[in-house]
């Protein structure tokens, strides 16, 4: 919990998203206002009363005639703020209903993977790095380098 908190595990994801953004990378600032009764967050491009600042970073690692595959990287973590912040950018997470994909997946997962996570292993002082397979999916497949 510590290391969390001093930003010392760096947590990368993938997401597969409906648009391609319009810059190859770049760095996301929102302010997120969390709505406990649709358990969904709303971004804001300025401070809102009640809002917390969200940054990520994202990069577009390929992209298929319909869909791209970004990686983000958190520097905040606030709720549902990858999910939120794309689709606030125009490039919704396939399958992310709430967030405004048209349909959900077959299997009613959105598009988003944990992919890497890596720190310091607080005894051995050993980089750890902990990567996830892809999920067993025709899209995943076709569209990961």
């Amino acid at each position: 919990n510590t290391m969390f908190s001093k930003g010392e595990v760096h947590k990368t994801y993938w997401a597969i998203t409906a648009n391609t953004p319009k810059e190859e990378q770049g760095t996301l600032v929102n302010w997120l206002v969390r709505n406990e009764k649709q358990n969904k967050s709303y971004a804001y491009d300025k401070e809102v009363p009640n809002s917390k600042k969200a940054i990520l970073n994202y990069q577009l690692i390929s992209k298929s005639e319909r869909y791209a595959l970004l990686e983000v990287a958190l520097l905040t973590g606030r709720h549902h703020q990858i999910r939120c912040q794309l689709a606030h950018m125009g490039c919704v997470i396939k399958g992310d209903l709430k967030y405004g994909a048209p349909r959900s997946n077959p299997d009613a997962s959105i598009s988003l993977l944990a992919r890497r996570i890596e720190f310091i292993h607080p005894v051995s002082k050993e980089p750890i790095v902990v990567e996830a397979p892809l999920p067993d999916d025709n899209l995943w497949r076709a569209i990961a380098p």
